[in-house]
This record gives C-alpha cells, sequence and structure tokens, in this order.
C-alpha cells in the first residue's frame, strides 16, 4: 500500500508538466526501467541519483519537474548520512 501511495504521489507530480494525464503512469514505468547512475560523494554526503535522458524532451521537462520534488525532501539514503539528490543528464 506504501508502494502504491508513493507512486500515485509521483504520478500527480509528473501531471502538472504533462499534456495527457494519461501520460504519466507510463512514464514513471519508465523512468523506474530506465538506466541511472549512481553518484556517491562523501565530501558533499550526498548521494546523486542521475536519470538518463528520456525519449522525448516533454518527458524529460516532466521528469526533472519530478527531481526537483525529491530533492525537496531532502531525504537521506537509509542506513547513511548521504542526501539523495536527483537529476537528469549524463557525466
Amino acid at each position: 500500500m506504501i508502494a502504491y501511495r508513493a507512486e500515485t504521489a509521483m504520478v500527480s507530480v509528473l501531471r502538472e508538466r504533462l499534456a495527457r494525464d494519461d501520460d504519466a503512469r507510463a512514464l514513471l514505468r519508465h523512468i523506474f526501467r530506465n538506466e541511472a547512475d549512481l553518484v556517491p560523494d562523501l565530501f558533499a554526503k550526498t548521494l546523486t541519483v542521475r536519470l538518463h535522458h528520456l525519449a522525448q524532451n516533454a518527458h524529460d521537462v516532466a521528469a526533472r519537474h519530478l527531481c526537483q520534488q525529491l530533492d525537496a525532501t531532502e531525504t537521506t539514503f537509509p542506513g547513511t548520512d548521504l542526501r539523495l539528490v536527483y537529476e537528469i543528464g549524463s557525466m
């Protein structure tokens, strides 16, 4: 139930940037299946989750918005003191 609520909350954030509300859940599934780089920075105490670019620019814009919202939560990776940072792009 917790996972479903988290997914629903992320879908709501994506819908803020998508032209069609129906695309949000499919886009979130695509984001979950897409590759990402994990980049720890022990000095800054961050763990960056860098999502690879998506197929459409509109999807990148929506995903970037989701990343900004997730960053605002200042969540710490479990078992560490590393704050999660989300971004779109390549190294």
